[in-house]
């Protein structure tokens, strides 16, 4: 049955529209997810779709007998205990207590709304939220279920669990979500909010991005036709006869004007972040953790204890472990603003680190963006408006109060200032929460060539792939194990029970005091390699292939533009031809990679 027919949809906002012309219907079995830029009105359009803001044009219908369930980023909570909040008292209590406890909100129960945080909360709407739904399968076939960010705040077991939830809902699926594993297992179609213009693509994630990837070779290929039928146009009337008309004159007008018009302006200047340049060096002594425990007061349980941890001078190292086991507490440690209850921490003398975590922007939101970027101290002067561009904030986003900033982009504004202090040790708690998916590929290419030493505590297993080398496992079970390989490793090791950090084989707690011992898990057959080496093969290929393509494109632009003298020219034709050659080479090892991978 069709759940929500909408067209024409457009939303404005003081200095320009916020998007125009917007058509979708939703239809039971559909699941479809909105993506685009920050602040390209993404979690607007989630609420004009639900009834809660009324566009400025348009038409909204919604099915006989539907009924919507939305969950949006104000997570207003009602008054009361978690419990009562998402329906667990009297009779069906044990469903609604099932989904709390998939989401990790079991300890959370008995508390009152009104205390929990940020990230608690969103838990327990989500809750309410499929609570309120019903088990899959029992007459949702008429629901909408309307989520915006559901995996934030979520840990990956989590997360997993979310995926089938989803994938099992008989009715319509609308949700705004950066996880890009989740949008390739679950949705159906993909609509994208590009310039203000809507474009839906059928299929998941994958199939968007070579979707979008035609529409923008399509786009070229349409400009350059225009241009040379303009120039033709242009060339003809001007060989015409001397006499011209009032008429052949305007047509001359209109061909130069064709021919001088630019195309549409990308959505972004730049696919690249600054910064790296000026990093300080790092020495041999980065940060080192010898026996550290913490807990909260002398009589509560340890979050963690025992962790003995060396980050090395190019360390990519992984925390992973549930929400509540205290990987947010170790970063603390590891940077310094927090002393733990026992053990030594030893920060070497060449070590600047900065935190990129989920407290967000603790700023005034009545000042302007530029005037954060600036400091306290000066004015905003041109140096800030340039860098500000370069993380994609035009000049009217840059007089703008922090406090009309959407999520994300003030998410990046807050990257922008943790990178400005150029560290050489960089902690990222949870960053890819509320970033876009344009900015997370761009922000795991900036990683793939950050100079100094990386540690990622995140829920997004497409980050940890494309990040880390190793993980540190932070569980009930294991505190600080270190194991080669990184994510896929861990998860290949949780999967076949061959962890001691698997769920359910849970260590004592008495047994907290020490490290636990490092397993392999069962040797490989001869003709393979391990997973967890190959995997880290394959990403190491794929840095590889990424940096030729960028330093390939570096030098055909230099040769197109022309600008350099004949011996200089020669010389970067004999370097795009080495660097042609090595891509190829390394493009044919990915390739090897990849196939034993798939094996």
């Amino acid at each position: 049955m069709i759940l929500l027919d909408a067209a024409g949809l457009t939303v404005t906002r003081p200095e320009r529209p916020l998007f125009s012309e917007v058509d979708l219907t939703l239809s039971s079995g559909d699941r479809v997810a909105v993506v685009g830029l920050n602040g390209s009105g993404k979690s607007t359009l989630l609420r004009v779709l639900t009834g809660a803001v009324v566009p400025a044009e348009g038409t909204l219908r919604r099915g006989r007998g539907a009924r919507v369930v939305a969950v949006d980023q104000d997570r207003g909570l009602p008054a009361g205990t978690v419990r009562s909040a998402i329906g667990a008292e009297g009779e069906g209590a044990w469903a609604a207590e099932a989904v709390a406890d998939r989401l990790g909100l079991t300890p959370l129960l008995d508390r009152e709304g009104t205390t929990l945080s940020g990230g608690q909360a969103t838990r327990v709407a989500l809750a309410r939220a499929l609570a309120e739904v019903g088990r899959p399968g029992e007459g949702d076939d008429a629901v909408l279920l309307v989520l915006d960010e559901p995996t934030n705040h979520l840990d990956i077991d989590a997360i997993a669990w979310l995926e089938e939830r989803l994938a099992a809902h008989r009715g319509g699926l609308l949700m705004v979500s950066h996880d890009r594993h989740v949008l390739d297992r679950v949705t159906t179609r993909i609509l994208e909010l590009d310039r203000g213009r809507g474009h839906v693509h059928e299929g998941g994630y994958a199939s968007y991005l070579e979707a979008r990837a035609e529409r923008a070779e399509r786009a070229a290929t349409e400009e350059r036709v225009r241009r040379n039928l303009a120039r033709r146009e242009l060339a003809w009337l001007r060989r015409g006869a001397p006499a011209r008309t009032s008429k052949s004159k305007a047509r001359v007008a209109s061909a130069t004007a064709t021919v001088e018009a630019r195309p549409e302006a990308p959505a972004r200047a730049s696919d690249d972040l600054p910064l790296h340049h000026g990093t300080p060096r790092l020495g041999d002594q980065v940060v080192e953790l010898h026996g550290v425990g913490h807990r909260w007061d002398d009589a509560g349980p340890w979050l963690f204890r025992g962790v003995d941890l060396a980050l090395d001078p190019r360390e990519r190292l992984g925390l992973v472990g549930p929400n509540g086991a205290g990987k947010s507490t170790l970063v603390d440690v590891l940077a310094g603003r927090l002393d733990p209850a026992e053990g030594r921490v030893v920060r070497g003398r060449t070590a600047e680190v900065a935190v990129y975590d989920q407290s967000g922007l603790d700023v005034d939101p009545a000042r302007r963006v530029a005037d954060v970027v600036a400091g306290p101290h000066r004015d905003a002067d041109w140096s800030d408006a340039a860098l500000l561009e370069a993380f994609w904030f035009d000049a009217d986003a840059q007089r703008a109060p922090v406090g009309l900033l959407s999520g994300g982009e003030r998410r990046r504004l807050q990257l922008l200032l943790t990178l400005r202090a150029r560290p050489n040790v960089l902690l990222l708690d949870e960053p890819t929460n509320d970033l876009d998916l344009d900015t997370l590929r761009v922000l795991e290419d900036f990683l793939d060539d950050w100079p100094g030493a990386l540690v990622v505590v995140s829920h997004d297993r497409a980050l940890l792939e494309r990040t880390v080398d190793d993980v540190l496992v932070v569980d009930d079970a294991t505190d600080g194990r270190r194991l080669p390989g990184g994510y896929a490793a861990w998860e290949e090791g949780r999967r076949s029970g061959r962890t001691q950090g698997r769920a359910g084989s849970a260590a004592p707690r008495a047994d907290r005091s020490a490290p636990a011992p490092r397993t392999r898990g069962a040797a490989a057959p001869p003709s393979r390699r391990p997973p967890g080496h190959l995997h880290k093969l394959l990403k190491e290929a794929e840095g590889a292939v990424r940096r030729l393509e960028r330093r390939r494109d570096e030098l055909t632009g230099a040769l197109a533009a022309g600008t350099a003298d004949h011996t200089a020219m020669a010389e970067m034709g004999r370097d795009l031809a080495a660097t042609e050659a090595e891509l190829a080479a390394a493009e044919d090892t990915w390739l090897e990679l990849a196939e034993e991978a798939d094996r």
